[in-house]
């Protein structure tokens, strides 16, 4: 009688499993560096923040002689009422139109110079694509004497138009990086699809390409609506009126102002910062989706 010796007609071996004492310690434990790093830049941006609020709260003696990383002893609000007698309603509404106007302009711009970008196979529509993406490593400082002319002969100079219209243009660059990226990810097929429907290429974009294109729309909504929130070489320069004054403007007039008020100044910058920070927390998931699919497939 032979004795089979093939190695399928061995007994297996026993795997060498972890118990689940030890699965059980490294679901605990986890990445200890990644915790430490997370720890250490929460720190950084926590301190700050409570540092601006609580000093904002102050009397001027105790912002001045305290400690600032100290609860105000005796809280008051009257450095915000302050800021808001200052004309800071005026400001904000001016930031907010600027905002606003700006995200429309681009996306009515960006999500069609995509698209044919992306679908259009022309040396001209490559050439066009490649000029918008040059305009990322132009800076604003190195044209703003030019724009300040255009401006000037256009008729424009001290209005909110002269803000809105190259804070627009400076965003579109990255603003059709982004959407052409997110457009590539769209399959082929679908498009294939919906023209041997018949559908014409307008209608492919906004039945189609628009609707796959959220997250990368989103992201360039929000990016568009910090940097015009944040702005402040351009309403330096092509404004100078007080009913034209936006944030950024206000708060470096604020410390001329307010130049030994510490804590008006911190409530200043406070109120300002309130509005796009709670449009971040809302929206920071699509933002954060759109980034990650710039590039395409």
């Amino acid at each position: 009688m032979s004795i089979d010796t093939r190695p399928e007609a061995r007994p297996a071996q026993p795997v060498n499993r972890p118990g689940p004492a030890v699965a059980r310690r490294r679901r605990t434990w986890g990445n200890p560096l990644a915790g430490l790093g997370s720890l250490v830049w929460l720190v950084l941006v926590i301190v700050p923040l409570y540092t601006l609020v609580s000093s904002s709260l102050m009397h001027q003696d105790e912002a001045l002689n305290g400690d600032p990383l100290a609860f105000p002893t005796n809280p008051t609000l009257d450095n915000y009422r302050t800021v808001l007698d200052s004309g800071f309603s005026t400001m904000l509404t001016n930031t907010a139109i600027v905002a606003v106007a700006t995200v429309a302009i681009v996306l009515v711009l960006a999500v069609p110079v995509a698209y044919v970008a992306v679908r259009t196979r022309s040396r001209l529509s490559g050439l066009a694509f490649r000029t918008f993406l040059l305009g990322v490593a132009i800076p604003a400082q190195a044209v703003i004497v030019p724009l300040y002319l255009l401006i000037s002969k256009m008729g424009l100079y001290d209005s909110l138009p002269a803000i809105i219209l190259p804070t627009a243009a400076f965003a579109m660059p990255v603003a059709v990086l982004i959407l052409s990226g997110t457009m590539r990810d769209v399959s082929e097929e679908m498009y294939e699809a919906m023209a041997l429907d018949g559908a014409s290429p307008l209608r492919m974009l906004w039945q189609l390409a628009i609707p796959m294109s959220k997250a990368g729309i989103s992201t360039v909504a929000i990016y568009t609506a910090l940097q015009a929130w944040n702005g402040f070489l351009f309403p330096l320069i092509l404004t100078q009126s007080e009913e034209n004054r936006v944030l950024t403007l206000g708060l470096f007039n604020f410390m001329s102002q307010f130049g030994v008020n510490i804590p008006a100044v911190l409530a200043a910058i406070v109120l300002s910062v309130v509005p796009i920070f709670a449009v971040y927390l809302v929206a920071r998931k699509a933002l954060v989706n759109g980034l990650m699919g710039v590039g395409g497939k």
